[in-house]
């Protein structure tokens, strides 16, 4: 096992380069390593901890892809199936599968999604669907022909919502919740789609010499952006418009969890089978192997073969990822949006791959 003091040395120099970070080390048997640094509100100097909540958005895809191949195992989704078998009306034609979605070979196509978000004080009264015809009028054309290629896309898996709810018949943050987490004893404090408890949520910061600071007003609700602390703007705490691309909030505890069912001989969430299918490689149309299973992205840190997921938005930014061969898995969860996550897990991680 490495040095704890010379890990712990390594996340001491990235924490200064964010307000704060959790980051979480896993193995079939459980926590090998977990640290928490800096602080999770500037303005109030509130320490950020191992219970700190925070937004996970993209890596919310990897579990919403979970729960499409758990249905897909029980034979309540076809995986070949068109999309319009279980989605009322999408304006990107007929052909496009489930497992093209899931894959990003689709070409549903991928608009900036930063201004996907609202208001944490107006999510009891926000209406999704409404949220999600409006975006499909907005960008109604396909980028292109389905399977031709890999071209990520926040819209297909915000489809994946509706296909998952129509599948199971209910909603898709119940099913999620209901059938993904519970399962894997997570609780709600520590991965839901809900901010639990605004007292332990961290503030999330963009940077104040940055380009997206700059250009901010075009990308970003003026609704949500807060006062200056330093050279940290604050971002006031919101929810993406669609769970199933962006909607997970929690803490790296919870994403270990998951992480670690998934380095266990059985999961609890699928069959074997299925587990494989998680991880298989998956090609175009025309027989390209892409770097994209049907919900990792496929990797590497250094030598070692991974499958990540990453996950960045306003004020928040994070990434997950599992190494096959170690029987190991990481996550990094930070309250900035331009920390490099990659670089820290590429630096922190190689110590516990042996």
């Amino acid at each position: 096992m490495p040095d704890d003091a010379d890990v712990r040395s390594r996340l001491d120099a990235f924490a200064s380069k964010t307000p704060g970070l959790q980051y979480l080390v896993v193995s079939p048997g459980g926590t090998v390593f977990e640290y928490a640094g800096g602080v999770a509100d500037l303005a109030a100097r509130r320490p950020m901890t191992l219970e700190t909540s925070l937004m996970a958005y993209s890596m919310s895809k990897t579990i919403t892809a979970a729960a499409v191949l758990q249905l897909a195992g029980a034979g309540q989704i076809a995986l070949d199936a068109p999309l319009d078998r279980y989605v009322d009306a999408q304006p990107y034609g007929p052909e496009i599968t489930v497992r093209q979605v899931l894959s990003h070979t689709s070409g549903i196509p991928n608009p900036i999604p930063l201004r996907w978000v609202h208001p944490a004080a107006e999510h009891a009264s926000f209406d999704e669907a409404a949220a999600l015809a409006a975006v499909l009028r907005q960008h109604p054309r396909a980028a292109f022909a389905p399977g031709a290629k890999y071209a990520y896309s926040n819209i297909g898996y915000w489809l994946l919502g509706s296909v998952i709810a129509r599948a199971s018949g209910e909603p898709f943050v119940s099913y999620v919740t209901v059938r993904v987490l519970r399962p894997l004893g997570i609780d709600p404090s520590d991965l839901g789609y809900a901010i639990e408890d605004p007292a332990t949520h961290a503030t999330g910061y963009l940077e104040k010499y940055s380009l997206i600071n700059l250009i901010k007003g075009a990308v970003i609700d003026r609704a949500l952006v807060g006062e200056y602390h330093g050279s940290w703007l604050e971002i006031r705490p919101h929810y993406p418009n669609g769970p199933a691309f962006g909607g997970l909030v929690g803490t790296a505890r919870g994403f270990g969890a998951f992480l670690r069912d998934q380095l266990q001989p059985r999961s609890r969430l699928f069959d074997a089978a299925t587990r494989a299918l998680f991880y298989e490689p998956q090609h175009t149309a025309g027989g390209r192997t892409i770097a994209m299973t049907l919900g990792w992205h496929t990797g590497s840190a250094g030598a070692s073969p991974c499958f990540y997921k990453e996950g960045g938005g306003g004020g928040f930014h994070c990434m997950m990822r599992v190494y096959p061969a170690s029987r190991i898995a990481s996550v990094v969860m930070t309250n900035a949006t331009g920390i490099d996550v990659r670089g820290l897990l590429d630096r922190v991680d190689p110590p516990f791959l042996g």
